[in-house]
């Protein structure tokens, strides 16, 4: 599919499922995340049985200084083709009157900062290109505000916003943009999102609203491939992304105002 991978958040979840499916398709692979361990691990598992050449460039995206010393190394890859892929998160289950300002920080750094400083880092060398690609992992949260999830959802609906008026500027080139609006996913975001202190049976989505790792990664790649400015994997996502980009203001008040906000404190 194309020549160069780029994917941040590659240690688990989104990230690594992306990395396992595309390293047949490609020659070169860079995984980016904070666990230089775990990176390295899944970086010699993929050479050893696609032998596809892997990168391992592990950053806090968090981190200011590191995120631009990355965004210099990844300026200087050029490819006949380059995909990236945007997928590192950072969430916060829990009200706004009691998170950690240290924490609001990280997370739009993560969520916010790091997809458009990596990706102005690398759009020169993908215009260049015969063909490129951008994946930004957003939410569906994008189209809603999520009470207990009032930061994570503001920053998702930034990378709609932010993807689809790159997409508009990238029109008349062979870059494609498309934004990934999934809905909850069983990973491992929701115990990261978790704040210390609180029980894991919190349930921030009901049950039966959840997608798979799988159908998001091949939702994500056919979307690019066919030039979809956004895509919401899973039938359920579609259905619920339409209603809430149609549904009035204080209907969608109404709804998310009955959201679970279960919050227990362990005891």
């Amino acid at each position: 599919m194309y020549r160069t991978i780029v994917i941040t958040g590659a240690s688990s979840g989104f990230g690594k499922a992306f990395a396992e499916q595309l390293a047949a398709h490609c020659n070169r692979m860079v995984l980016i995340a904070r666990s230089k361990n775990i990176l390295e691990q899944l970086a010699a598992e993929l050479h050893h049985k696609h032998g596809v050449e892997v990168l391992v460039m592990p950053c806090d995206l968090a981190n200011t200084q590191e995120r631009a010393a990355l965004a210099t190394k990844l300026a200087e890859l050029k490819d006949e083709s380059i995909l990236l892929i945007n997928n590192a998160g950072l969430g916060d289950y829990g009200e706004f009157c009691t998170s950690l300002q240290e924490r609001n920080s990280a997370l739009m750094a993560v969520n916010m900062n790091a997809p458009v400083e990596l990706t102005r880092a690398m759009l020169p060398a993908m215009l260049q290109a015969k063909k490129a690609g951008i994946i930004n992992i957003a939410s569906l949260a994008a189209d809603l505000a999520i009470p207990d999830f009032a930061m994570y959802a503001a920053s998702k609906a930034f990378v709609a916003s932010f993807s689809e008026a790159l997409r508009l500027e990238l029109a008349k080139t062979h870059v494609h943009v498309t934004a990934v609006c999934p809905g909850p996913v069983h990973t491992n975001f929701g115990d990261v999102a978790r704040r210390t202190g609180k029980s894991k049976k919190e349930v921030p989505f009901r049950k039966w609203f959840y997608s798979t790792i799988p159908c998001v990664v091949n939702t994500a790649l056919r979307a690019v491939e066919r030039n979809k400015p956004r895509c919401y994997p899973s039938f359920k996502i579609r259905i619920a992304g339409l209603f809430v980009r149609c549904a009035p203001l204080w209907l969608l008040r109404l709804i998310m105002s009955t959201r679970p906000r279960k919050t227990t404190p362990i005891n």
